[in-house]
């Protein structure tokens, strides 16, 4: 049987790319594991407080519009990639088929994912829009079966019936309220998290031979075009941030677009694979405890409940994944 950790594509998170995962650095001292668990935490705190930050860039009153924010936000963090790169001699040309990819996938993941993130965090709670975007590897898991036409296992059925049930608990608050403002918002972040899944599911299908610092600069700069066209055709009003906004943005720019991916790159070389994959499980939890910690976000019954049914949907849906690699 082959060994899935030597052919399973990990899904990013925040950074809006794929790695193809590799067999963790062999040691005979722990040194390389501590320092994979250390790469591994600022995993967990930068990428589980991505939302606050947006939170806090773009709700009422901080001057910044959501589009021309995250715009700003990837420019600034694709260039510093890019830069980074080619000052380590890292190929940074592009073939035409690269760019074809990279612009696509850019335009899925950050534009249409991050950027209904932001849009929708303009009302909603960081850790509301956490949790459904958490719900990624549910969304990846129903395309590739549509477009496999392959019957889903046991297992995965059950695994996205458990998901979607979590998701339709965490809905369930704003469908009652019958705000139409929210109603919009928890569209977006729905529609947020199907984008995200196709632009995972196009790098899976079409990987490109980059450096991840490469492959990701590109993309955020690619987005980043897209999100000011955007910001132009639907008139956002010209920024004027308020200094909690300014640093918000800095620390999605620095942590969230540039030492976040390296630190995962480093925690998938250095860690087993079922190790590294926790964040998926442990950014969302941060995400939720921040926001209730710094904004007073309310925790309810719905907020747990469906937290917990969407975490348990992606573990059933990874493992029928590393079983399907493993028996392959």
């Amino acid at each position: 049987m082959a060994d899935p950790r030597e052919s399973v594509t990990v899904p990013a998170h925040s950074s809006g790319e794929e790695h193809s995962y590799q067999p963790p650095v062999p040691s005979s001292e722990s040194g390389p594991h501590w320092i994979g668990l250390f790469h591994l935490s600022v995993v967990y705190l930068v990428w589980g407080s991505t939302y606050l930050a947006i939170r806090v860039a773009v709700r009422e009153g901080s001057g910044f519009p959501p589009f021309t924010m995250a715009g700003l936000r990837v420019l600034a963090g694709g260039s510093l990639l890019l830069l980074w790169s080619a000052s380590s001699r890292r190929r940074v040309r592009l073939s035409r088929r690269e760019i074809a990819i990279l612009g696509a996938s850019g335009l899925l993941l950050w534009l249409g994912g991050n950027g209904l993130v932001t849009w929708a965090e303009q009302r909603a709670h960081s850790g509301h829009a956490a949790l459904l975007i958490a719900a990624v590897p549910i969304w990846v898991a129903l395309i590739e079966a549509v477009l496999d036409r392959k019957a889903p296992s046991g297992l995965l059925i059950g695994s996205l019936l458990i998901g979607f049930a979590g998701i339709v608990l965490l809905s369930v608050p704003v469908l009652v309220s019958g705000v139409t403002a929210d109603l919009w918002s928890l569209i977006a972040m729905l529609l947020a998290g199907l984008s995200w899944g196709g632009g995972t599911v196009l790098q899976i299908r079409k990987p490109v031979a980059l450096a991840a610092r490469v492959s990701s600069g590109y993309q955020q700069v690619f987005a980043g075009f897209g999100f000011i066209l955007v910001a132009l055709l639907i008139r956002e009003p010209r920024p004027d941030p308020i200094a909690e906004a300014w640093l918000a943005w800095g620390y999605l720019v620095i942590f969230g677009s540039v030492f976040a991916i390296t630190s995962f790159v480093q925690a998938l070389r250095l860690l087993p694979i079922n190790v590294a994959m926790t964040y998926a499980y442990v950014n969302p939890v941060i995400a939720v405890i921040l926001g209730w910690l710094i904004l007073r976000e309310p925790i309810t019954l719905w907020t747990l409940g469906g937290a917990a049914l969407v975490l348990l949907g992606v573990a059933g849906i990874f493992r029928a994944r590393y079983s399907e690699v493993s028996t392959g």
